[in-house]
């Protein structure tokens, strides 16, 4: 579920250069599957539990990069995204202002995002999320037991239903959203909403 606006977060820091150095190419901007894995290394050891969502959580699904990516979109516990800021922060990653308390999306000077989407486990163990609208979009509880690899290192993603379903509202699908989803229809046999499906996708 694409959707980020409103008040950033106050707890993450808001200077930065590089993941591993400054950089001024913004527009050639990468997120290696190098870079993902480092940053998985470094939420788990700050005890930051994070699953895979976006286009390197269907590339870790299907256990192949698929396509460049220039960022990288998590799922995290709200209550954890006041660490997942700081341990960031010693990568010189800095909240792009426009975010909201759930929502938001931390950066470099090379350009490189961390789209981070926070939630909160209800009683039947579903994500919930709170929009900018205020409205709660829900994550089913089967979503969070997906299991993929990134260079066949072991990494937790949303399921392949879960990605459907967070693809098919919210925002106008581009062509390399229809592309993926069309690689988890091919892979795992997930029913697709029409408007994923390539014949009805964006040229954007």
């Amino acid at each position: 579920m694409k959707v980020r606006a409103g008040d950033f977060i106050s707890q993450c820091p808001q200077v930065g250069c590089g993941l591993t150095g400054g950089g001024t190419q913004r527009e050639m901007a990468e997120m290696t599957s190098t870079a993902v894995i480092e940053l998985l290394h470094l939420f788990e050891s700050a005890g930051v539990e994070v699953w895979l969502d976006g286009g390197w959580g269907v590339d870790a699904l299907l256990e192949v990069q698929t396509r460049p990516h220039k960022d990288v979109d998590i799922v995290v516990r709200l209550s954890d995204a006041s660490r997942l800021c700081e341990v960031l922060s010693s990568r010189a990653f800095s909240v792009r202002p426009g975010g909201t308390r759930s929502s938001f999306v931390l950066e470099n000077l090379s350009g490189l995002e961390i789209d981070v989407h926070a939630i909160t486990f209800d009683e039947s163990g579903n994500g919930v999320y709170r929009m900018q609208s205020g409205v709660d979009w829900i994550y089913p509880a089967a979503g969070f037991v997906g299991k993929g690899s990134i260079s066949g290192v072991p990494v937790r993603c949303l399921s392949p239903e879960a990605q459907v379903l967070g693809h098919a509202e919210g925002y106008f699908p581009t062509a390399k959203d229809v592309s993926d989803m069309e690689n988890l229809r091919s892979r795992f046999g997930v029913e697709l909403p029409p408007h994923l499906r390539r014949s009805k996708c964006s040229q954007n």
